[in-house]
């Protein structure tokens, strides 16, 4: 891909699920599980069909080379809806183009149109490059709060 290329934002449908599921295992490899593309396209026909998340995904020409999930929520503190932006990858060869920057922006104007008071999301501590990105955008690091998981259960 050549960095002149034109890209886009749109948002994700049921349709575009043969080009997003790939995205979205390669996104769990990254995360250290094993690749299931079976699994990643029956997780994000599941969220889509029923409306518990938002995707949208970034394209150059007809070829997706990145996506950004949200789970709109709750925050009980602000007595609000905010969103959690929950996933984000770009291909390794399309860095650089600033999918990732128009991928978190549309989720930003889409939380603002709903009227949520925040996003938060989390990234592994050694993920240096999305962590400066984060901050390039003017998120705020948590230094308040530390965050604990428990496993109930495999996932299935």
């Amino acid at each position: 891909m050549s960095p002149g290329t034109e890209w886009r934002i749109e948002r994700a449908g049921l349709d575009d699920l043969p080009q997003l599921a790939p995205l979205f295992d390669a996104y769990r490899q990254f995360y250290e599980q094993p690749s299931d593309l079976p699994l990643a396209e029956r997780y994000l026909r599941e969220r889509l069909d029923r409306g518990e998340s938002l995707v949208w995904i970034a394209w150059q020409g007809a070829q997706a080379i990145g996506f950004c999930q949200c789970y709109p929520t709750f925050c009980s503190v602000a007595a609000a809806p905010i969103f959690a932006l929950y996933d984000l990858c770009v291909q390794p060869a399309a860095r650089g183009l600033g999918a990732a920057r128009g991928l978190m922006q549309a989720a930003e104007d889409e939380a603002r149109t709903r009227g949520c008071v925040r996003l938060d999301l989390s990234t592994a501590r050694t993920n240096l490059p999305a962590q400066a990105l984060y901050e390039s955008l003017g998120w705020q690091r948590d230094e308040l709060y530390l965050y604990f998981n428990r496993t109930v259960a495999p996932p299935s």
